[in-house]
């Protein structure tokens, strides 16, 4: 799947969005990519997580024993990787603002993970991510996203594998254009506008 097949995805399910947005990380940007779309369909999460799945089996050369994605973004995407990968899936929960395993999640000691994302901007969620899974014993030898808004400049720590890379201009609070100045702000994502 070529990255112009998984913007199309994205296209096809309405899930690429022009206006003002305000990201997880804060920026502020003029395009949205809404997962929660493009993964509603069950078929179309299914072509995305087998063609992430063959990626990341191309780029580590060790056995995946297990895939673990930060709730709610990574939820769905982690799952159908996992699933195409023939392993467990795990996810991992904000819990006083600090990611951890809940629900009777454990990892075993040194287990081969793969962290998943939907969306990755600055890598904030996946560095928090993957020292969540290191403090509850795994040992991350990958990660993947479905789309790298970073142009493959976002540093998690190890090797991040997408399917697309995008490069949206985005903006500090302070910095906004004033072409976006009158337009409100929305947060679509899963942490809402403080």
């Amino acid at each position: 799947m070529t990255p112009e097949h998984v913007l199309q995805e994205f296209r096809d399910a309405q899930a690429l969005l022009d206006g003002h947005f305000v990201l997880s990380s804060g920026l502020h940007s003029r395009n949205y990519l809404q997962c929660a779309r493009v993964l509603m369909d069950a078929r179309r999460a299914a072509r995305l997580a087998e063609a992430l799945a063959d990626k990341l089996r191309a780029s580590i050369d060790t056995e995946i024993e297990c895939v673990v994605a930060p709730a709610m973004g990574g939820l769905i995407i982690g799952h159908e990787v996992a699933r195409a990968l023939g392993v467990p899936s795990m996810f991992l929960e904000r819990v006083d603002g600090t990611f951890t395993l809940r629900r009777g999640f454990e990892l075993a000691a040194q287990a081969r993970t793969v962290m998943i994302e939907d969306i990755v901007t600055t890598g904030l969620s996946s560095r928090e991510a993957i020292e969540a899974i290191h403090a509850h014993g795994g040992q991350v030898v990958g990660a993947g996203c479905l789309i790298d808004r970073s142009a493959g400049t976002a540093n998690i720590g190890v090797n991040l594998e997408s399917l697309a890379q995008v490069s949206f201009e985005t903006f500090e609070a302070d910095q906004v254009p004033e072409d976006l100045q009158d337009t409100p702000a929305i947060k679509p994502g899963s942490r809402g506008l403080k």
